[in-house]
């Protein structure tokens, strides 16, 4: 599924893939901002970690739980 997060005064937003669920992403947002956490984390696909400060949250697009492939299958 692909993620893009839009961060308060910064011109580029975050764009990245992860094989956690739109539901399991909505829930670890939500909950972070309902306890005031100073930050949410994330985990794509190839293992890099990524950590957002939620007073600077703009806001989270998820994508559909079904990436598109390219290229030719052997």
């Amino acid at each position: 599924m692909e993620i893009r997060i839009g961060i308060i005064n910064t011109g580029r937003e975050l764009n990245f893939e992860t094989a956690t669920g739109a539901e399991e992403i909505r829930t670890q947002v939500a909950a972070a901002l309902e306890q005031n956490a100073a930050h949410v984390s994330f985990i794509d696909v190839k293992g890099n970690s990524y950590i957002v400060p939620t007073a600077n949250l703009a806001y989270i697009e998820l994508g559909t739980e079904e990436s598109r492939r390219v290229g030719f299958v052997a």
